[in-house]
Order: structure tokens, then C-alpha cells, then sequence
């Protein structure tokens, strides 16, 4: 009975789906020393040097003293460097960071050949689009 409550709520599915997920996103970049997050604020700093911390805290949706507090530890690992621009705030790749890069892409290739394996290259790119238009029709919801 109370599984079968569960199977039809979409807040515990959902968790379910991102516990699951992250368990084997945590195992890839173990190998590296960064988690999951760290990792695709690195590449998204690469494709946009020079990122105010509000975009970069928007494209991850999370709350800029988040952000924040994400690029403060790469600072300390000496992966970013934030630079202040007038009144705004501007992260960047160290040299260290740049180097980091290929080995944080190749973390996402194993774990996106990880889910393949797992769901069939098809349905898993199904999938993972059924979730981004779904997360983003309840965030255009509230």
C-alpha cells in the first residue's frame, strides 16, 4: 500500500531519480576531487570566462550566496579566481582550472555512458529531456 503511494507522488519519485543519479555522478568525479557541481561550474566558467557570480549562480540554479560559497572553495583550490569589476564580480579559470578540464569532460562522458548503459542511449536522452521540461515548467509555475 504505501508503495504504491509513493509510486504515484512525483516529489518522491523525483528524489528518488536524483538520489539515484547522484550516487553514480559522486562515484565519476570522486576520481578527480570534485563533486558533481564543481565540476559543471568549472566548465561553465570555461565556456564563459569572466562570468558575474549572478549568472553563473542562475545557469546553476542555486541562490547567489551559494554561489558564492561554491566559487570561495575553488578559490581555496586554487581552480578560480574572482576578480571585482566596478560593482560586479567576475569568475575566471586559473591555469590549474584550465588544466582540470579535460579530466572533469571525461568524468561527464563516463557517467553520460553510465546512464546509457544503464537506460539505452535513446530513452536516457529521452529521459533526461523529460526532466529539464518538466523542472522548467514548474520553475515558469511559480
Amino acid at each position: 500500500m504505501m508503495q504504491e503511494l509513493l509510486k504515484g507522488c512525483l516529489y518522491f519519485t523525483a528524489n528518488q531519480l536524483a538520489r539515484e543519479a547522484g550516487k553514480l555522478a559522486e562515484e565519476e568525479f570522486r576520481k578527480i576531487g570534485l563533486s558533481p557541481t564543481y565540476a559543471f561550474l568549472i566548465l561553465v566558467v570555461k565556456e564563459q570566462p569572466r562570468i558575474t557570480l549572478t549568472e553563473l549562480s542562475s545557469i546553476l540554479h542555486i541562490a547567489p550566496s551559494t554561489g558564492t560559497r561554491f566559487v570561495d572553495k575553488l578559490i581555496v583550490k586554487g581552480l578560480v579566481d574572482r576578480k571585482t569589476e566596478g560593482k560586479l564580480a567576475k569568475v575566471t579559470l586559473t591555469e590549474k582550472g584550465l588544466q582540470l578540464h579535460d579530466e572533469i569532460q571525461a568524468c561527464w562522458d563516463r557517467l553520460y555512458d553510465r546512464y546509457s548503459a544503464i537506460f539505452g542511449k535513446e530513452e536516457g536522452d529521452a529521459l533526461t529531456e523529460t526532466v529539464l521540461k518538466a523542472s522548467e515548467t514548474l520553475r515558469k509555475a511559480e
